[in-house]
């Protein structure tokens, strides 16, 4: 393995983490930095288009989360992450997520996601679809 692959794959490892952990603690200006300006998020199949669209998401996601009893709880689990690296800007990636919340397992599914290499060297989402597969019944991010 050539050493550009392991910085790429480090990096997009990075970019997934900081993608759940900011966002589950509000930090949304930081979410904002890990999508490239033209970036699209597919949403069970609904398009955001552009960084402004999908951060529209974010802001949505906090409007329900505010409007819940009591401390907000949400917590993005990730796992068997698979990076499929295309050239040295470009990568593919498939990864499970499990989110918690205050009533205990509240929704998990996959992300698929297409990452590239920003001018500056940085690794940023160039799209990221959401299949939820699965949630409880009192689910905070109902259907």
């Amino acid at each position: 393995m050539q050493s550009w692959e392991i910085d790429a794959r480090e990096s997009i490892r990075d970019l997934t983490t900081r993608y759940n952990s900011n966002g589950d603690t509000g930090r949304f200006a930081e979410v904002r930095k890990l999508f490239h300006d033209d970036a699209e998020m597919h949403l069970e199949g609904k398009p955001y288009i552009g960084i402004e669209e999908v951060m529209t998401i974010f802001t949505g996601t906090q409007d329900r989360i505010n409007a819940t009893e009591g401390p907000p709880l949400i917590r993005h689990l990730t796992g068997t992450h698979q990076i499929d690296l295309i050239d040295e800007t470009h990568a593919r990636g498939r990864l499970y997520f499990f989110v918690l919340t205050a009533i205990g397992p509240d929704h998990w599914g996959t992300y698929m996601d297409h990452y590239r290499r920003g001018d500056d060297g940085v690794w940023r989402f160039a799209r990221r679809s959401v299949k939820v597969e699965g949630r409880s019944p009192n689910s905070v991010f109902g259907a």
